[in-house]
C-alpha cells in the first residue's frame, strides 16, 4: 500500500516509473496499465507537469523564457500538490491502483541539474504520498540520446537545458545536462531504494519483470465489476473520469 507521509497507510497502491527522456518508462507503464485493467482492477494514471492549474503558467513562461530553475522547481511541486489532492489521493482512498509517469524523484534529479540546493527541494516535496513501488529505468546515456534525437529535428529551449550555459549546440547542450540528470538519479536509486530495470533489455522482458514485482503488491487492490465499457473508457482516455465518480462516491 501507499503511505502518507506521517505513515498512516492509504487504501491503494502507487506505483511511479522513473528514469531519463528516452528510457523507455513511459512505454512499460502504458502496457502496465492495459493490463491491470484487463485483470479487472481499479486504476487511475497521472503524470509529472499536467496539472491545469500550472499548465498555462509554465506554457507563457517556456514561450517567452522567463522561466528560471527556481521557478521550475516551485511550479512542478505545485503541480504535484494539486494532483495529489485532486486525482491521486481520493483514487487511493478509494483503493485504486494509481501509476505515475514521473514522481517526486524527477524533481530531485532535475532540480539538482538545474544547480538547486538537493536538501531544498526534498523538503519541498514533504507533502508527497510515500509510493507502494517505484521503478528507475537504467540506459546508457548515448543509448537515450539516439532514441530522442532519432526524427526529432528541433530540440527545444528548455529541454536542452540551453537556459543553463551549457553549450551554444542545442544538442551538445541536451547531452550534458541528461547526463547531469543521469548523475542524480543513479544517487537517488541509492538513497530511496528504487528499483533498478535495465532498460537495454527487450520491452517483453522489461514488462515481465515489472508485473511479476508487483504481482505481490496487488493482493487486496480493488477491483471492478467487470463491465465492457470500462476498457473502452481505458482506451480513450476516459478512464480517470470514471474513477474521480467512484472516488466521490466511495468517500460520501
Amino acid at each position: 500500500m501507499a503511505f502518507l507521509p506521517d505513515g498512516t497507510p492509504l487504501r491503494g497502491k502507487l506505483i511511479i516509473v522513473e528514469g531519463i527522456d528516452g528510457s523507455g518508462k513511459s512505454t512499460q507503464l502504458d502496457l502496465l496499465h492495459k493490463w491491470l485493467v484487463s485483470k479487472g482492477f481499479l486504476v487511475s494514471f497521472t503524470e509529472w507537469n499536467s496539472s491545469a492549474v500550472v499548465r498555462q503558467t509554465t506554457k507563457r513562461g517556456k514561450e517567452n523564457r522567463l522561466l528560471s530553475p527556481m521557478s521550475f522547481c516551485l511550479i512542478h511541486a505545485a503541480d504535484l500538490a494539486d494532483r495529489l489532492e485532486h486525482q491521486i489521493l481520493p483514487a487511493l482512498h478509494a483503493g485504486a491502483i494509481v501509476l505515475a509517469d514521473r514522481y517526486i524523484y524527477t524533481a530531485f534529479a532535475r532540480d539538482a541539474a538545474r544547480g538547486i540546493n538537493r536538501e531544498w527541494v526534498r523538503s519541498i516535496y514533504r507533502f508527497a504520498v510515500r509510493p507502494t513501488a517505484a521503478f528507475y529505468f537504467r540506459v546508457p546515456l548515448n543509448e537515450s540520446l539516439q532514441r530522442i534525437l532519432i526524427g526529432r529535428p528541433e530540440l527545444k529551449y528548455y529541454e536542452a537545458g540551453l537556459d543553463l550555459g551549457l553549450s551554444d549546440n542545442p544538442y551538445e547542450s541536451f547531452r550534458i545536462f541528461q547526463g547531469h540528470i543521469l548523475e542524480e538519479y543513479d544517487n537517488i536509486v541509492d538513497e530511496f531504494g528504487l528499483t533498478v530495470i535495465d532498460a537495454t533489455q527487450p520491452l517483453v522482458q522489461q514488462q515481465a519483470r515489472i508485473r511479476k514485482l508487483l504481482t505481490p503488491y496487488l493482493k487486496g487492490a480493488q477491483k471492478v465489476e467487470h463491465k465492457p465499457w470500462r476498457e473502452v473508457l481505458a482506451k480513450e482516455g476516459l478512464y480517470g473520469r470514471y474513477l474521480n465518480d467512484v472516488s466521490g462516491e466511495a468517500e460520501k
